[in-house]
């Protein structure tokens, strides 16, 4: 059995990511401590809220450096996928480093912020996180601030303009979307983290 840690960021979606990987018949366990975290399979880095707010958590949580010399998958929800880039307009904030990208606010086009609600994701077929989900599927989102597409987005979405559904460079994987609010494909995702990743 794999040990699957989710990271204790001190953000309020912790337990449904745990719920949502106990439904698909794992144990995950929610933790900060670090010697768990660095002997973990496969962790996940949840967060809703503000970058400065989590920001502020890990490093008081002294999880900076530790996630940052992380060599298993890691896999990044909502406003974890944005903590792995390098910057946050969102209280100006420098973030975790793990990938190039900045965070930023998702330009006024006339559609009402926060985007909330189900939108449809394009990703290519031979990306691991996203086997055996239809292409074009719809997932849950809930986010005001957003990663422009760049060389590590690996699916996208468009709301007013397009940005990064997902992203992965080395081990580290993130997703704006909530995958433990969405449904089959949200819980075929996980599946695809945890088994094939």
């Amino acid at each position: 059995m794999q040990n699957i840690i989710i990271i204790d960021t001190g953000c309020a979606n912790l337990s449904s990511v745990k719920f949502a990987i106990d439904r698909l018949g794992y144990n995950a366990e929610i933790s900060r401590d670090l010697n768990k975290i660095q002997q973990a399979d496969k962790l996940l880095l949840p967060g809703v809220g503000t970058a400065n707010a989590a920001m502020h958590n890990l490093q008081q949580r002294e999880l900076i450096a530790t996630i940052r010399s992380l060599t298993q998958p890691v896999l990044g929800i909502c406003l974890g996928m944005q903590l792995m880039t390098e910057y946050s307009t969102e209280g100006n904030v420098e973030t975790l480093k793990l990938m190039s990208g900045r965070t930023e606010l998702l330009p006024d086009t006339g559609l009402p912020l926060p985007h909330m609600g189900w939108n449809q994701v394009q990703f290519s077929t031979d990306e691991a996180l996203f086997a055996d989900i239809p292409v074009g599927s719809y997932f849950y989102f809930v986010h005001s601030f957003a990663v422009l597409p760049n060389e590590n987005t690996i699916a996208t979405c468009e709301y007013g303009v397009p940005f990064s559904a997902a992203l992965h460079k080395d081990n580290f994987y993130g997703v704006q979307f909530h995958p433990e609010r969405s449904g089959k494909v949200g819980a075929q995702l996980l599946r695809n983290f945890i088994e094939k990743i």
